[in-house]
């Protein structure tokens, strides 16, 4: 069997799902919509008129989310710190595509995604990459256009997108479209996302995010104050709040935390009047207002008072609380009675949707000036703590948090810190841009010419000063050794297999001439370990074993049980896989030097073994 060089396939992944689910709705292999809708009956709405989100474009963002990925992503070593021990992952590139290649190996594995994309203002520098009328070998070679520093060049992929332009709210959705359809690809069905933004695009969002996720999928729109001075620059209301709209993948098994009470809250809060030994506690009234519904009855308190009154418990859980002795009685015995709700007995307190004193731009601006001695680098960074409280809401220690628009790395920053303060192992994959940086800016001035390695360095700041702290600081083992992996979405190391070139015998000749080696020339073993292991659905965080076996070199997945050799293969590696009994091998079509019948013969053996043989 032979791979290609193409990232999962959203359409056929759909169609293979709902082929599953509904077989009686396919004839001849394709989808009978007819037929659905008779099996369907009145689900399916072909009303043109019906309630739905539509622009200019729309049809081409789904035809761009369509389109596999031939790109890859290629491991940089030396950027990395402690590759082996890590399960961080940080990607430099177009986070599209970086996405479709994540979809095989990080399918419904990510438990929280948070965002904070361009806000469209009109007035920044709006990074629209997705351009309908051009081909896909045409997409390809412009999202590759690099400088000599290897830079994606500002002709290749940055634009600005100003009001003016007649489709300002059509390019900014169809650029969300497709990365928001395949981020929900990635989360669990317990999983979680949260966007940024403000007011400029909340309103579309909120209906794209409606149309992608499901309405019955909202949890909450959050309200977080971003500046707590004003600047009277405004025409009418000085805006100083973003919004944070947060939906879940399936609401009705989303896992979403409480937060724990501050001591504040509990010295506010919480009392033990009467030195109760089962510790401090809030109360609550049984009586309810004489208008209200409840039923009217007359209950006998402990001290022997009878009470007639309407309550909010029926006689039986009344006395349930008498005998639990859970009932406090204020005015020396003479007041009206209260239950008593023990803080140790609850799981933490219920988010709200008002974050007015988590954190501000101007913190999340210091943090960046710590680093690196200058706050101009971004514009409004968002702070660590603002992330760190929906990390508390949306995730837990073990759980794996995506960013694909990292910008400053606020979100590997919030992740280090917060597993650092709760013992917690969280991952974070994030994906950024080398978006350049200008001529004349601070940044440039300092050494760093993209955003990327301004994220990067940040990243290996934090981790550096984790790492050199004093071990008694940390928890727990995950912890002790922080670092992440570092790789750069890339062209292919393989030759892609062109049938739309072929139009003649002549032209079929040239083309199996090519393909006599799949290898593109300057193709390291370590980008192809890695590009076929994502083909694989291996992730990018998984340990690697390497074997030699004299001159010949074997890579190993234990936990996938997948081998790799691009070595020539002879009966030293036959005996060495059949000893090790992997579930699938991989190698290179040339590593048998054209001679067929050896190729058949190990591969026999190999599928006698019970080990399923693949070739590129």
């Amino acid at each position: 069997m032979s791979m290609d060089g193409k990232s999962l396939n959203v359409t056929e992944d759909l169609i293979s799902k709902l082929k599953e689910i509904i077989p009686g709705a396919f004839t001849e292999d394709k989808i009978n919509v007819e037929q659905l809708k008779h099996l369907l009956g009145e689900s399916i709405n072909t009303d043109s008129e019906r309630y739905h989100l539509n622009w200019a474009g729309k049809n081409d963002a789904y035809k761009v989310l369509q389109e596999t990925s031939k790109s890859t992503l290629n491991p940089d070593f030396k950027q990395s710190i402690n590759w082996e021990e890590t399960e961080n992952i940080f990607i430099e590139g177009e986070n599209l595509d970086a996405l479709k290649i994540l979809q095989k190996p990080y399918y419904g594995k990510i438990k929280m995604v948070y965002i904070d994309p361009p806000y469209n203002t009109g007035s920044d520098n709006f990074i629209y990459p997705d351009k309908f009328s051009e081909s896909k070998e045409e997409y390809l070679q412009r999202i590759n256009q690099k400088d000599e520093d290897g830079l994606l060049t500002r002709e290749g992929l940055f634009r600005q997108n100003r009001k003016e332009n007649g489709q300002f709210h059509s390019n900014w959705l169809s650029m969300m479209l497709p990365r928001l359809f395949l981020a929900r690809n990635l989360l669990k069905d317990e999983g979680v996302i949260f966007v940024s933004i403000d007011d400029n695009e909340y309103s579309n969002l909120k209906l794209l995010l409606n149309e992608i996720f499901g309405e019955e999928n909202f949890v909450s729109t959050l309200m977080w104050r971003r500046r707590k001075t004003q600047a009277n620059l405004s025409k009418f209301i000085s805006p100083v709040h973003d919004y944070i709209l947060c939906y879940a993948k399936n609401i009705e098994k989303l896992e979403f935390n409480k937060l724990p009470y501050s001591d504040d809250f509990i010295k506010k809060t919480f009392n033990n009047p009467d030195n109760d030994p089962r510790g401090v506690y809030q109360t609550r009234p049984l009586a309810q207002p004489e208008n209200s519904s409840n039923p009217s009855y007359e209950l006998k308190l402990p001290n022997g008072r009878k009470i007639t009154a309407k309550w909010s418990c029926s006689p039986d859980t009344f006395k349930k609380y008498v005998e639990e002795d859970r009932l406090y009685i204020p005015k020396g015995g003479e007041g009206m009675p209260r239950l008593k709700i023990f803080l140790s007995e609850l799981d933490g307190l219920l988010p709200n949707t008002w974050l007015d004193d988590i954190a501000t731009n101007e913190e999340g601006s210091k943090e960046v000036e710590t680093i690196f001695g200058s706050n101009a680098f971004f514009t409004a960074p968002k702070p660590t703590n603002l992330i760190k409280h929906l990390l508390k809401l949306g995730s837990n220690s073990g759980d794996i948090i995506l960013d694909f628009f990292a910008g400053s790395g606020s979100t590997a920053h919030a992740v280090l810190a917060l597993n650092k303060q709760d013992g917690g192992n969280r991952k974070f994959i994030c994906i950024q841009l080398p978006e350049p940086v200008e001529e004349k800016s601070i940044p440039h001035q300092k050494g760093y010419k993209s955003i990327s390695s301004i994220s990067i360095k940040r990243i290996q700041s934090v981790i550096n000063s984790l790492n050199s702290s004093p071990k008694e600081l940390f928890t727990n083992q995950h912890n002790e050794k922080v670092g992440f992996r570092v790789f750069r979405l890339e062209n292919s190391n393989f030759k892609i297999w062109r049938t739309d070139n072929i139009s003649n015998s002549e032209e079929l000749k040239k083309q199996v001439e090519l393909f006599k080696s799949s290898i593109l020339p300057d193709s390291l073993d370590s980008n192809m370990l890695w590009e076929l292991l994502l083909k694989s659905g291996i992730p990018l965080s998984s340990k690697i074993s390497k074997w030699n076996k004299g001159e010949k070199t074997i890579y190993y997945s234990t936990s996938y049980k997948l081998a790799i050799s691009f070595s020539e293969i002879d009966n030293t590696i036959l005996d060495f896989l059949i000893q090790l009994k992997p579930s699938q091998f991989i190698c290179l079509d040339k590593s048998f030097k054209n001679e067929d019948s050896k190729k058949t013969n190990i591969q026999l053996k190999l599928e006698d073994n019970g080990i399923t043989f693949k070739t590129i």
